[in-house]
């Protein structure tokens, strides 16, 4: 399956948090490998400013209705302690349109960490729904348990918008701007805005995104954790490079 807007702005990797297209696909069952240079999920680093790898599969049930799981490496369980180095998504849900040019798609996302052994939990359940018209999106996630982590943070929340526009010889350009709130005792520090601006351009089912991802995010709070022998911080601005396969 192919990415939605946002989340192709959202991950600037075209590797994390899968979403179902509003376009119409040739068949119901799609697979996707991708490779890229830092897998950034809500522009945090995900698997500590190193290469991830990843691979999913869609499927496009009747009446607007599709199901998926998604996988990716990452390093930041083990860098707080667990020993989970994937990440597992398990998502379903619902698109259509209201009206002609007005598409929404909603569904409830799993982000599961085997084996993260964390307290509280990393493994994550989001509701969310998303409005389309013309080039734009805007989406809402909310977060029904403990958020990736952190203590006494559910209900937390994810709003982005994002824009795809087509500037000529078979590029796209994507601006996206998001804002994670963690509620709970870490909201002051966990809480930040990210923002990207991506180009991507498909290759005979190669899509090659060049991004530059950002955040304003707190430079102490998010860095690797104690075992992570490391101290860069894990939301600093920089460029992306990525290429996903679709079949």
């Amino acid at each position: 399956m192919n990415k939605t807007l946002l989340a192709l702005a959202s991950t600037l990797a075209f590797t994390a948090l899968p979403q179902a297209t509003f376009a119409q696909e040739a068949s119901p069952l799609s697979f996707n490998v991708a490779v890229t240079s830092d897998y950034r999920y809500r522009g945090i680093s995900q698997s500590r400013l190193k290469p991830a790898l990843s691979a999913g599969v869609d499927y496009a049930l009747p009446a607007g209705f599709y199901v998926g799981a998604w996988a990716s490496s990452i390093k930041w369980i083990k860098d707080f302690g667990g020993d989970g180095n994937v990440e597992l998504d398990l998502y379903g849900g619902f698109k259509g349109e209201i009206m002609p040019g007005l598409a929404f798609d909603v569904g409830a996302l799993r982000y599961q960490y085997p084996r993260n052994r964390l307290a509280p939990s990393a493994n994550t359940t989001e509701l969310y729904g998303a409005l389309t018209y013309g080039p734009a999106t805007l989406k809402y996630s909310h977060a029904v348990t403990d958020t990736f982590g952190n203590l006494d943070s559910k209900n937390s929340y994810y709003v982005e918008v994002a824009a795809g526009f087509d500037v000529g010889y078979g590029l796209t350009l994507t601006p996206h701007a998001g804002y994670q709130k963690i509620k709970g005792p870490l909201s002051g520090p966990a809480s930040y805005t990210d923002y990207s601006l991506a180009l991507s351009k498909d290759f005979s089912g190669f899509l090659v995104t060049l991004a530059v991802v950002g955040t304003d995010a707190d430079k102490n709070f998010y860095v690797p954790g104690p075992f992570g022998n490391s101290t860069k911080f894990l939301g600093k601005t920089a460029g992306v490079l990525s290429v996903k396969y679709t079949f």
